[in-house]
């Protein structure tokens, strides 16, 4: 189970920083849609540049033209790249394809997705690395939460790996790990803290031990 930070209402400058606090914690550093949208893939590349080895997700969510759109954050150092589960499957074949040739990875977002159990069986023979439940800041207002539908898509993929994402912090991730997804992301249960390097740590130790 691999823990990832998501970054979203940060600068550049701001991020380099705050990874270097939790960096030791961490096994990927997400780029978030806020960042991409204002920044670019600017953002992409300077973080990789200054944590070469750490993996590094650009959630550009991708809708169309997916290989191209691949390609470009490929080149700015993206290791993972996001696309809706809502896109078309060509969109999703172009994904898979332009990601393999770049030797990267792609993570679908379900943000959106109705019928969980169908797309996630269809996602997995498309050839997705990870399927992602999602419970998008808007419905977390409303009290949703992602747990029901990860065990839906764990029961469905043979073969993709299982990412939950969606106000995790240190208080609901014993439930998350029970869940047992392959990486848990978490971004204000970090990020809000006043001592972000020891929120990190507490969490990973969690996975760990889960």
């Amino acid at each position: 189970m691999k823990l990832q930070l998501a970054l979203d209402l940060v600068n550049i400058p701001e991020a380099i920083e705050l990874v270097a606090e939790v960096q030791d914690s961490i096994d990927i550093v997400e780029i978030g849609t806020p960042i991409i949208n204002s920044l670019g893939h600017e953002a992409v590349r300077a973080v990789k540049e200054a944590y070469p080895n750490l993996t590094v997700l650009a959630d550009i969510k991708i809708m169309d033209a997916a290989g191209y759109e691949v390609q470009q954050a490929s080149a700015a150092g993206a290791d993972i790249i996001t696309i809706l589960g809502a896109a078309e499957d060509s969109s999703i074949r172009g994904a898979v394809e332009a990601a393999k040739k770049e030797g990267k990875e792609i993570l679908v977002d379900m943000i959106a997705v109705k019928d969980i159990e169908t797309r996630a069986k269809e996602l997995d023979q498309l050839g997705a690395d990870y399927i992602c439940v999602h419970t998008g800041y808007d419905l977390q207002a409303e009290g949703k939460d992602s747990f029901a539908d990860l065990r839906k898509i764990k029961s469905v993929v043979k073969n993709a790996k299982t990412a939950i994402a969606g106000g995790i912090k240190l208080e609901t991730l014993p439930e998350v790990i029970e869940a047992k997804p392959d990486l848990v992301i978490v971004g204000g249960g970090i990020t809000s803290k006043d001592d972000k390097k020891t929120a990190a740590q507490e969490i990973k130790a969690l996975i760990n031990k889960g």
